[in-house]
């Protein structure tokens, strides 16, 4: 949906809230973020971008969706290619199982529901790999459902500005929901992507600029608290923890094996070597081994391939 056809605050006043009203001024006087995800309702191109977009940077996202999109544009190509290949067009997301999943969801689609996506959360949320979050996002940002989304971002925005302390799983999807317009009902597909945009830009996780955050000076519990330690954000639902580093870690391994193995299969001895560990042979099996569980490769006596 492009930036013109979206809801903006035409809304009565009297409908929303402050607290609803300050973060949709603010996205409607710059705070949008014009992603091309936004300017369509294609349920299969919303779901890819959801998907690509956990733990990935948006900048690192955009160009990749646009050519797996341009390769698969519907859930049934994708179900028909190899597994290899939508591993190829993921190389350099990261997290490569998401690709499995996404591969495995869309043959779930064309085999139980002619390859479209359904549009009941209970349906979503039966395919391969889809969780709550996505599903959620689905059925709002495709569908158009008043469904609340509650990724890293929001859930920050929750904790720090709604509650002002760490909330449960429970709680933080209870708050979202609260906060959802009721009217009119395209409001609330705009309502979503402000929240995402303002705990993407604002409420970030290290370094918040709260001084030029539109919710500080009324609408903030932790501001008007005097930012209280611990934040609120830390421990909370569905906010991301900082990972161990990334650089001699099994994902780095594990990263640098599936692209190898984009070349071709390995033999047991290229193993370490492709892994980046040369001579480490019992590390390079055991990688190689959870690859296999993923369903990222699979292993014929010493060789090991994509599937």
């Amino acid at each position: 949906m492009a930036r013109a056809d979206r809801a903006t605050l035409a809304a009565p006043a009297a409908a929303l809230t402050p607290f609803q009203e300050a973060v949709l001024r603010w996205s409607d006087a710059g705070g949008w973020r014009d992603l091309p995800w936004r300017q369509t309702r294609a349920p299969w191109a919303i779901l890819v971008s959801e998907v690509m977009l956990q733990q990935t940077q948006v900048v690192r996202v955009i160009p990749r969706w646009e050519a797996f999109l341009a390769r698969f544009p519907d859930p049934a190509s994708c179900a028909a290619a190899p597994v290899a290949e939508v591993i190829g067009l993921w190389s350099g997301l990261g997290y490569n199982r998401r690709a499995v999943h996404l591969h495995r969801a869309a043959a779930a689609m064309v085999v139980r529901h002619d390859g479209q996506l359904p549009s009941t959360l209970a349906e979503l949320l039966a395919l391969p790999g889809l969780g709550p979050y996505t599903a959620r996002a689905v059925m709002a940002f495709a569908f158009g459902f008043p469904e609340a989304v509650v990724d890293t971002n929001v859930a920050r925005v929750l904790a720090r500005a709604v509650a002002g302390r760490r909330l449960s799983a429970a709680e933080a999807q209870a708050a979202a929901d609260s906060l959802v317009p009721a009217v009119p009902a395209s409001l609330a597909w705009t309502w979503n992507q402000a929240l995402l945009d303002l705990g993407a830009q604002h409420c970030t996780s290290l370094r918040p600029s709260c001084a030029q955050c539109p919710l500080r000076a009324q609408h903030c519990a932790w501001a008007t608290a005097h930012f209280p330690q611990p934040d609120p954000a830390t421990g909370s639902a569905a906010v991301s923890q900082r990972q161990a580093p990334f650089a001699g870690s099994d994902r780095q391994g594990r990263g640098r094996l599936v692209k190898m193995l984009q070349r071709g299969p390995l033999p047991r001895g290229e193993w370490a070597g492709a892994a980046g560990w040369p001579g480490d042979d019992g590390r390079a099996a055991r990688v190689a081994a959870s690859l296999v569980a993923d369903g990222l490769a699979v292993q014929a006596g010493d060789q090991l391939a994509l599937p």
